[in-house]
């Protein structure tokens, strides 16, 4: 399967699913499979007020902040209580937890992660000097705050700030080099779980 490539400025604005906020979807696989069927799906999301999160029954979710000042997040049952407030720190939680963000100064954006929990599981890394992430036969790779170069089987591909690339379908594995100290990267890797 082919590499597909974006960048966040381009990616189309959508409400979100209780229509509190704005979301710019990256992918959502099974392609057309919507909120409800999807297996995962990442997305950036703009939030700018406070208000009650979207909730996901049998979806795990990670949330990265990306700028602004962030959001506190408190469930009704009080398992969640979390200042998401560091940028590139991501955190789990569950989709179907009544979860209520409040913000803490400005509006934020934030990177979100979510799969569905019978089909498959994620792994959010932030990387910030050169590596190599393992084969997996899904995943996206997302650069922040500077570039970096993904050599992938003698093919190197370059990343501007913002700018990413996801795939599935087949295994691929990265070597990964940031282009100065300021460059970080958001790395996903997908797993399958066996029916």
């Amino acid at each position: 399967m082919p590499l597909i490539r974006f960048h966040r400025s381009a990616l189309p604005a959508q409400p979100w699913k209780n229509g509190g906020g704005v979301t710019r979807e990256v992918l959502c696989l099974p392609e057309g499979s919507g909120f409800e069927r999807f297996d995962w799906r990442v997305s950036i999301a703009h939030i700018a007020s406070s208000g009650p999160f979207s909730a996901f029954p049998g979806v795990d979710r990670v949330i990265t902040l990306l700028e602004g000042g962030g959001v506190h997040l408190r469930s009704a049952d009080g398992a969640i209580d979390h200042r998401l407030d560091t940028p590139l720190a991501p955190f789990a939680f569950p989709g179907e937890a009544s979860v209520h963000g409040e913000l803490l100064g400005t509006d934020c954006h934030d990177f979100n992660v979510m799969t569905r929990r019978a089909a498959c599981s994620a792994r959010v890394q932030v990387l910030r000097e050169p590596g190599a992430l393992p084969a997996c036969a899904q995943g996206l790779l997302m650069a922040v705050g500077g570039g970096w170069r993904a050599n992938e089987g003698g093919e190197v591909l370059q990343l501007q700030a913002d700018e990413g690339l996801w795939w599935h379908g087949s295994d691929r594995s990265w070597h990964l080099v940031p282009d100065s100290a300021q460059s970080a990267l958001l790395a996903v890797s997908i797993e399958a779980k066996t029916p």
